[in-house]
């Protein structure tokens, strides 16, 4: 058996109606796992899983409101009654909102900070809590950004969401180690996807890819390695805890 393997086991990836979400699930699925979809956007997800289906895979569908922790915990209960226990968790749903800081409301905040934080705890921890029960060496993927680590402009709720879940990522890793789940956290640079499209021919789009360290933007499927790195099983049993930039450089800057 490949140390890459992950044929059969269950995922479950948040946030997975679009962008890097969608390639996530992809890939897992290609990889031969069992996946689940959570977003909410169903017409988009039931898109995508019929897409999944009709190349042999096992998936399902299910409307999800991370910023709701007893929705959380029902799409984790459901992924296991239809599918099995979780086996992989790729915590990607998340939001922006950009504004000087000085600008924020309080909208704005609860909405980001729910989002991406609270709400990849609850579901980080719906998850290790299934993982726990069935004794499964589950693999916990978090989605957090370059902005966790170095802050951006006019992002200051999503750097703080971010660099929260940096540590979030940490906690989770030196509590739940000691069960065989192994947390860590990708923090993808400057990714093009559908949502980047309309910006990156901006002005101000074209002055970020020429500060950039190779003068480009990185593509959904440069993260493809990293992810399954660590959602396999042995070849990345020893790495936990770890955050790691997919940036082409840029916070080396």
């Amino acid at each position: 058996m490949s140390a890459m393997e992950i044929s059969g086991r269950v995922a479950l990836v948040t946030g997975a109606s679009s962008g890097l979400g969608a390639r996530f699930a992809r890939v897992l699925a290609a990889a031969g796992a069992h996946v689940a979809l959570a977003a909410r956007r169903v017409d988009r997800l039931q898109a995508l899983s019929e897409e999944l289906a009709a190349d042999g895979v096992e998936t399902i569908s299910l409307e999800l409101d991370v910023a709701n922790v007893a929705a959380i915990r029902h799409v984790a209960a459901e992924v296991e009654a239809r599918l099995g226990p979780i086996g992989i968790l790729v915590n990607n749903a998340g939001i922006s909102r950009q504004a000087r800081a000085e600008d924020v409301t309080e909208d704005d905040y609860d909405a980001v900070l729910d989002t991406n934080l609270k709400g990849a705890f609850f579901m980080a921890q719906s998850v290790a809590r299934q993982m726990i029960a069935h004794g499964i060496e589950g693999r916990i993927v978090n989605i957090a950004s370059v902005a966790g680590i170095r802050p951006l402009g006019q992002l200051s709720t999503y750097s703080m969401s971010k660099a929260a879940m940096v540590q979030m990522t940490k906690s989770m890793a030196r509590e739940w180690g000691k069960h065989g789940i192994n947390t860590n956290a990708i923090c993808p640079g400057y990714i093009a996807t559908e949502i980047s499209e309309d910006f990156l021919q901006t002005e101000g789009g074209r002055k970020l890819v020429a500060s950039l360290p190779r003068r480009r933007m990185g593509e959904p499927r440069d993260l493809d390695g990293l992810l399954l790195l660590l959602c396999a099983g042995d070849a990345s049993r020893f790495i936990n805890g770890s955050i790691i930039a997919a940036d082409d450089g840029f916070t080396s800057l």
